[in-house]
């Protein structure tokens, strides 16, 4: 069923018939679709197109659509491409709905269009899917924050070596470095907030660019839909994918968080770093080499992250040459949009299952610290802080360390009558400091990695995961 075709002599070719239809995915919008169809119906009635008993049926109609896509699952789309019975097929979702309203309605389906363009109804049918899709997003997200607020729980004082450039530069708590993920899903959490914010502008009532031309109540029609908004600029409306883009964009750095949480655990969970486990549930095994225990949730979120990117950059580089206003191109939001959507929900929901199965074993990690120098820094603070100038105390810890390095000494093979020895700026009690252990403690500044600071953190974030709902 087409919902044009007046102005043409001919039917399109099969070519193109396969070429341009979307069908195949943009079925996704479908309750979207008959939940939009439905509040217009009702704004067809207050500007008198369609009587009560009109507006009634049509709405009782979409209701039964709605029941039988349920009941049917994908059999509800099956058969959609051989459509009316003229022969014509269902080009995408819209024209489907439509088609299985007049089955139920009858002649009466031929007015639900009045005053409506597919312009302004693909924007309303995507916003209205993206906002369900940004409150999913967001409540995955949440669920991740508390299971690694969970997992900082578990160990709240285990000592780990933090990194730069991949090498070990100071030692913070575990839960510490589990809370600077905290942050990035935090900040990911307020990114799909704005995501959401930009979607739900309602954009009924723009026509197909210039506006419609019946007197719709486009704030009714907003409060009906419970949007916050409506759109300014019937131009604008038509030609407008910034708030998909927003998605993306939202979707693009959650990703980019989750990959590099994976990267990091794939590493601590190898042989060679040994810090933690993963569960049996969220690893695989080898067809050949029975030892293995791979971590192939996390490898598949990192490979994921490129994925969705890929979708932002594709909808980025699709909409920048368009002309005023909407195009056919626009028809290629829907796909990397939705796969941006499955990838993004799917790796939250992978990477919570990992976060609630991983065990760490503090002893690895301490040890990796104590036999490290990541103590240095604590010591050339403690000489600053006894009156000898920073870049003096830096230019002699690195002096200590350069000699340790020569003889093969760790941090705890040095006394501190030894450490005098070395230079009469250490004074006695700097010795506690070889312990990694013991400088965090004087790391009590706000955001910082001192016990009592990341015990009020965790506290907080206790508090503020509380707090996060849309």
């Amino acid at each position: 069923m087409k919902l044009w075709g007046g102005r043409f002599a001919d039917g399109a070719s099969d070519v193109f018939e396969r070429f341009s239809g979307s069908l195949h995915f943009d079925r996704r919008l479908l309750d979207a679709d008959i939940r939009g169809s439905q509040a217009f119906a009702r704004a067809l009635e207050r500007v008198g197109i369609l009587t009560a008993e009109e507006r009634a049926a049509i709405v009782k109609a979409f209701d039964e659509i709605r029941t039988e896509a349920a009941a049917a699952g994908p059999a509800f789309f099956d058969g959609a491409s051989a459509g009316a019975s003229d022969g014509t097929s269902d080009e995408d979702i819209h024209t489907l709905v439509i088609r299985k309203l007049k089955e139920r309605a009858g002649a009466v389906a031929d007015k639900i269009h009045t005053g409506r363009s597919r312009n302004e109804q693909v924007s309303l049918d995507t916003r209205l899917w993206l906002r369900e899709e940004c409150r999913r997003v967001r409540d995955l997200l949440r669920a991740a924050m508390s299971a690694l607020l969970d997992l900082a729980a578990k160990y709240p004082g285990a000592v780990i070596p933090g990194y730069t450039h991949t090498r070990r530069a100071q030692a913070v708590l575990w839960p510490h470095y589990l809370l600077a993920y905290f942050e990035m899903f935090a900040r990911d959490w307020e990114r799909f907030g704005d995501a959401y914010r930009r979607a739900n502008v309602m954009p009924l009532g723009s026509g197909a660019l210039a506006g419609s031309g019946f007197p719709f109540d486009r704030d009714a029609i907003a409060r009906d839909l419970e949007f916050d908004a409506i759109t300014r600029n019937s131009m604008d409306a038509s030609g407008d994918r910034d708030f998909a883009l927003d998605f993306l964009y939202a979707a693009s750095v959650a990703m980019i968080h989750l990959s590099r949480l994976a990267e990091d655990w794939i590493l601590y969970s190898g042989e060679e770093f040994g810090w933690m486990e993963l569960g049996d549930g969220v690893t695989s095994g080898s067809s050949l080499m029975p030892q293995k225990k791979n971590p192939d949730s996390l490898e598949l979120i990192r490979g994921k992250s490129g994925r969705v990117m890929g979708c932002l950059t594709a909808l980025m580089v699709t909409m920048k040459g368009l002309p005023m206003t909407y195009n056919r191109d626009m028809q290629e939001d829907k796909e990397p949009l939705f796969d941006a959507a499955t990838q993004v929900t799917g790796s939250l929901e992978m990477a919570c299952a990992v976060i609630q199965s991983a065990r760490l074993n503090p002893a690895r990690p301490l040890a990796a610290a104590q036999q490290s120098w990541v103590i240095a820094t604590d010591l050339a603070e403690a000489l600053a802080r006894a009156g000898t100038p920073f870049h003096q105390a830096h230019q002699l810890v690195g002096r200590l360390v350069l000699e340790s390095v020569r003889t093969g000494r760790q941090p705890s093979d040095w006394t501190a009558a030894q450490l005098q020895q070395f230079a009469p700026e250490f004074t006695p009690d700097m010795a506690l400091l070889l312990d990694a252990r013991q400088g965090m403690r004087s790391r009590e500044i706000l955001g910082g990695t001192g016990p009592q600071a990341v015990a009020q953190a965790l506290q907080q974030a206790r508090a503020r995961l509380a707090q996060m709902t849309l």
